[in-house]
């Protein structure tokens, strides 16, 4: 028994193994151009003059303008990117944790939107809730996180110390190297943990003590393992496990869109708040305001749709 045991394992990891190189051939191809990109901008001056203009509309949410390119990255691109980005500037930490968390809650929206528009969502309104809710979560931040005692992070890449572009370039390739391997490890550890959850048949297993979690959030019991499946290994697979579930008629395509709002402000809790920690971003602020957001987002939707149905329902008083 204990040998078939280690068997599974091992076929676990073989099957992981691929995928976690051709998700760091991925890495390079996003990573490396828009990472020496900004570099590029940085050396010349020109992220300067676009932070000018930025700075008025960030500095009400506690950002340099600066940061507004890494935002603007994040909600075409996949997390990866503004991560890339976020390693080539010397911010501090507080200001690092609020647009770490603006990036985790406005990011890839054309594939994510999409994914959602197929278990019972609107494209638009999970595109315009997200990136609305980003600046909403800022400010709310800026606002409770203490001013004092933060650090700052990739305080040692700093382009100032660059005089030639010889340089600007050895100080993209080290940083960007330091990223992708610190993220490699991470994909490929989750990957592995993705297929020992499948091959030994967790999910559910695990989902089952979740009900309470599930009230508390406003969502209903039946989504328990839905949710544990998106904040797992993430989105995209959690709303094709979905789309089954409500071809299937195991899950209403209200349940699916009431479910849709929790994820579209807290999904992939687990991969996503890891690779965020592994650049410095503190654990408990990305985890506890995700989930925060989220519950409050669920629970404002069904007050709206319990106001609306007593308008329009002439037996309610």
């Amino acid at each position: 028994m204990e040998t078939e045991v280690w068997s599974r394992i091992w076929k676990c990891v073989k099957q992981a193994l691929p995928k976690a190189v051709r998700t760091c051939l991925w890495l390079f191809k996003i990573i490396l151009p828009i990472s020496l990109l900004v570099r590029l901008l940085q050396y010349s001056g020109w992220l300067t003059i676009l932070a000018g203009y930025m700075e008025p509309a960030f500095s009400l949410i506690g950002l340099p303008g600066e940061t507004a390119i890494i935002f603007i990255t994040s909600i075409f691109c996949p997390l990866y990117a503004p991560i890339a980005l976020i390693a080539t500037m010397s911010l501090g930490l507080r200001e690092a944790t609020i647009l770490s968390i603006m990036c985790l809650t406005a990011h890839n929206l054309i594939v994510e939107s999409s994914v959602q528009a197929k278990t019972g969502s609107s494209f638009w309104r999970m595109t315009i809730l997200r990136i609305g809710m980003a600046f909403v979560i800022a400010f709310a931040l800026n606002k409770v996180m203490p001013t004092e005692g933060w650090g700052t992070i990739n305080a040692t890449h700093n382009i100032d110390d660059c005089n030639s572009l010889w340089e600007v370039f050895q100080l993209w390739f080290v940083s960007s190297m330091e990223v992708i391997l610190t993220i490699l490890l991470i994909v490929t550890a989750l990957m592995i943990l993705h297929y020992l959850l499948d091959e030994f048949n967790l999910m559910r297993g695990f989902s089952r003590g979740l009900s309470p979690l599930m009230k508390l959030f406003g969502l209903p019991e039946d989504t328990a393992f839905l949710w544990l499946v998106g904040n797992v290994v993430g989105l995209a697979y959690g709303g094709a496990i979905m789309m089954e579930q409500i071809e299937d008629n195991k899950l209403s395509r209200a349940n699916g869109n009431r479910l849709n709002y929790h994820l579209a402000m807290s999904h992939s809790l687990l991969e996503d708040t890891l690779i965020f920690v592994a650049i410095g971003i503190p654990v408990l602020w990305i985890v506890l305001t995700r989930l925060f957001f989220a519950m409050v987002v669920v629970w404002v939707v069904r007050g709206y749709e319990s106001i609306s149905k007593a308008g329009v329902d002439p037996k309610v008083s």
